[in-house]
């Protein structure tokens, strides 16, 4: 069974995406637009990036929403209008990941690149490809903030999440 493995890493997304977002809100606006040279320039560019590319992705496997035409298209000005559609993207993801079966993972989905170029592949890669493409793309966010002079933006491994979620559902002392 797959379908548990891809729940955790669509809640796993979107509590990185929030850690992310949460650092981003505190810098300086010159430093958030801040060309450092990173692939899509800024942290500005590369917030938009990932939620271009995720609104590409659910446009092809719901049929519903927003599709960018261009991969490094600037959706939001405005970091704050940004943070919400983030959030409401990953929201959106997780109730497709949650709506979906077994043998819907297994199944091969047939899509068309932004080129429009004929591609086909299970579901379950497409999904995989989805979650490690923020996890490449929030990486490269980390590095921004670091060359932005962010000391430590915080961990936003998915052990981190594990260990949270497991310390919560521990038995306390005295209880069992």
């Amino acid at each position: 069974m797959i379908k548990p493995h891809f729940e955790m890493f669509a809640r796993y997304n979107q509590w990185a995406n929030a850690r992310l977002y949460t650092v981003s809100a505190t810098l300086p606006e010159e430093a958030y637009r801040r060309n450092v040279g990173a692939f899509f320039g800024s942290l500005h560019g590369t917030l938009n990036h990932l939620l271009t590319a995720d609104r590409i992705w659910m446009r092809r496997l719901t049929g519903e929403g927003d599709h960018p035409a261009v991969l490094n298209a600037i959706l939001f000005e405005d970091f704050a209008a940004l943070r919400v559609a983030r959030e409401a993207e990953d929201q959106r993801i997780i109730r497709y990941v949650e709506q979906l079966t077994e043998s819907q993972l297994e199944s091969t989905w047939d899509y068309r690149t932004l080129s429009g170029a004929p591609q086909r592949q299970p579901l379950r890669d497409i999904l995989a490809h989805l979650f490690n493409h923020q996890t490449h793309h929030r990486g490269q966010a980390h590095a921004v903030l670091t060359i932005l002079g962010v000391a430590e933006p915080g961990p936003w491994d998915l052990l981190i999440l594990q260990r949270e979620k497991a310390s919560l559902s521990a038995p306390r002392d005295g209880q069992s």
